[in-house]
């Protein structure tokens, strides 16, 4: 069996992605393949699944000869549809950065320019994390390892194999213990294991094997297999899958040491703010290391998206990668300043620069302080009235960070993930499991369930949609909702389950005329009935609606009586007012909150709710401007939303505000 479809994983299958695919396509008992401009594949290899470079939005076909094909083919082609499985975790929960934004996406690779005048300006390489730092060098630049470089006898050969397998499978049980400890992260975690998989991939001990049997030792072996596969990701056009030749090389070090009987250079003795100087320091190494004294990382290899840079990046330490065979001018350093954002390294800084660097550092780090004084503060107006800052997430694994950060209740839980990440529509009691864990893990403060907003742009398995030539305006959100009832009770029905345990409240998206509200009552009222019929514990629930089209905004005076608030949403309103797509780059300049006609929007709307005395709150990404909430504040609105990232500086930018007044 066969079925082909175009590849929606964020940035397609690279490391974590191919990873979890593969872990999936092992769960069935058929042989799978998946097949892209001709080429098939093993579905159950991570390497060549990787070196097929599927790219998102590429169309691809999955290819399953089994008892279990039928359910091979559905499963995978659900994760090949799903727009959030590629995603990672430090991107999901991206760390503030020293600006108190959130950490922009990885840039692209930047070559380092040629040795020159670097004694006096520094070197140059890529800028990988944000931040900048100063401290001790800990140079970390054990030997290279070499084979014992001669040929085996025959009836070595047998003995040699496994040896080498002996070897790998040591390697994964280090690697399974790193997985088994609490302390790693969830995104670290993700990189171990796709590090893992290198290890035990058929490509990688195939080719060592072929090389062993032609007379190889296992550790020459080895290293022509990792260099064989690691060269291989190099020549893909895809600066993700470049990046993995230095994990492929990283692992095979790892067998090699064992196959030797050594252990590699320790992290362990590195001292509080020293900045870590390595050629080629494994992701596996640094997941490892303890990361809280690290002040900086300084690399020959890796580029912006290599393991390195993730891990540094996730953990809030500024890293310069890429500098090549001029990280050994670092070899006899003293002392050492980075700067994360623009990839410069000054080998032992002379007065000023260290005094600047010195001041850049503790400033960073007097911000970070000040903010995280704000994590418990309850902002208020210089009258009194208290603002909600709560948090956008759409996960309960985000809950934690917007925890941390101080969120003062969710402001936007989207639930479109929910329905996503399953192959089937989740079913009533998945989704009250899911809304009373969020609500209770706020309670007392409120949480803010949209329901399903999906459409042509986001489809998920169970909802056929048609073919749309603009699905932004289409059939989405509550339209579809509406029209699909067997759908929305079960999700009305979760929620008034849910409602039981905190403070649940609803909101429904995409609305743009009052039947759509008046015609969910209806449905809430017969789910309510269903409810008290069938004994099942439930309580009732605010509803209120997304500000998201003109046409909400029109008639808001209206909607503001027939609902209990409203939330506006500045994403999808800003384009909607200025007709631009926000994903489309040629328009990018059109959409801008700041524009009078979307800030006139925003106005009129806090107006006809403040007039209803009905809650007026945000939960666009404009909501966490430090320069545009005064302006909010000012029109009337008392809850904010936005990213866990922001939070702190949003209330510090309120109480400021206060106190100006």
């Amino acid at each position: 069996m066969e079925r082909s479809t175009i590849v929606r994983v964020h940035e397609g299958l690279h490391a974590r992605p191919a990873t979890r695919f593969v872990k999936l396509a092992k769960a069935f008992e058929s042989d799978v393949e998946l097949v892209k401009d001709g080429k098939a594949v093993s579905a159950k290899s991570s390497v060549k699944l990787m070196l097929l470079a599927v790219k998102e939005n590429q169309e691809v076909t999955v290819r399953a000869n089994g008892a279990d094909a039928i359910e091979a083919i559905e499963a995978l082609i659900g994760y090949l549809e799903n727009p959030k499985a590629g995603l990672d975790d430090e991107e999901t929960h991206a760390p503030a950065n020293d600006h108190g934004k959130e950490a922009a996406p990885a840039p692209a690779p930047r070559s380092a320019p040629a040795v020159s005048d670097e004694a006096s300006s520094g070197l140059r390489g890529v800028a990988a994390s944000e931040g900048v730092a100063i401290g001790p060098a800990f140079v970390h630049l054990p030997p290279d390892i070499a084979g014992q470089g001669r040929m085996l006898q025959a009836d070595e050969i047998a003995g040699e194999i496994d040896r080498f397998h002996a070897a790998v499978a040591a390697v994964q049980a280090r690697m399974d213990r790193a997985l088994a400890q609490d302390s790693l992260s969830a995104g670290d975690r993700g990189i171990v294991a796709a590090l893992r998989d290198i290890a035990a991939d058929d490509s990688l001990t195939g080719e060592a094997e072929k090389a062993i049997k032609g007379g190889n030792d296992a550790v020459s072996a080895t290293i022509t297999a990792a260099s064989t596969i690691a060269a291989d990701f190099s020549a893909v056009d895809d600066h993700y899958l470049n990046a993995r030749a230095d994990d492929v090389h990283a692992v095979g070090r790892q067998i090699s040491l064992v196959l030797l009987g050594q252990d590699d250079a320790s992290l362990e003795n590195i001292p509080q703010g020293a900045i870590l100087i390595a050629d080629d320091i494994g992701a596996w190494d640094l997941a490892r290391a303890p990361l809280k004294r690290i002040g900086g990382v300084v690399c020959g290899h890796g580029g912006a998206t290599s393991h390195i840079a993730i891990i540094a990046r996730s953990h809030g330490i500024p890293a310069v990668l890429g500098l090549g065979d001029r990280i050994h001018l670092l070899r006899k350093a003293q002392e050492v300043a980075l700067d994360g954002n623009s990839g410069q390294v000054i080998i032992d800084p002379e007065a000023a620069t260290r005094a600047d660097f010195a001041g850049r550092v503790e400033a960073a780090a007097k911000e970070r302080a000040g903010l995280a004084a704000f994590k418990t503060v309850t902002p208020k107006l210089a009258d009194g009235k208290v603002i909600e800052v709560a948090a956008n997430i759409g996960s309960l694994e985000e809950i934690e960070a917007a925890q941390e950060a101080g969120a003062m209740g969710v402001g936007l839980f989207r639930t479109e993930l929910l329905f996503m990440r399953h192959m089937h529509l989740p079913s009533e009691d998945m989704q009250a499991e899911t809304y009373a864990a969020l609500a209770k893990a706020f309670a007392p403060y409120p949480v803010i369930v949209r329901t399903l907003d999906i459409g042509g742009d986001k489809p998920i398995a169970g909802i056929e949609f048609p073919d749309e030539e603009n699905p932004f305006l289409g059939w989405r959100g509550i339209r579809m909702c509406l029209d699909r009832p067997d759908i929305f009770k079960r999700q009305l029905r979760a929620l008034l389950r849910a409602a039981v345990h905190g403070n649940i409240k609803v909101m429904l998206p995409m609305v743009s005329d009052l039947g759509e509200v008046r015609q969910t009552r209806v449905l809430v009222d017969e789910c309510v009935a269903e409810l008290k019929a069938e004994g099942v514990p439930h309580a009732t629930f605010d509803l209120g609606v997304m500000i998201e089209t003109p046409a909400a905004v029109l008639i808001a005076p209206a909607l503001a009586k027939e609902v209990a608030f409203f939330s506006i949403g500045t994403n999808d309103l800003t384009q909607y007012i200025m007709a631009a797509d926000r994903l489309n780059p040629t328009v990018a300049k059109l959409n801008d909150v700041t524009n009078p006609a979307v800030m006139s929007a925003i106005e009129l709307t806090a107006k006809a709710g403040v007039a209803a005395g009905i809650m007026v709150g945000m939960c666009g990404e404009a909501a966490g401007r430090p320069d545009l909430i005064p302006a909010f504040l000012e029109m009337g609105l008392t809850e904010l939303s936005m990213s866990p990232a922001s939070i702190q500086r949003a209330k510090k930018t309120i109480t400021a505000m206060a106190a100006g007044e």
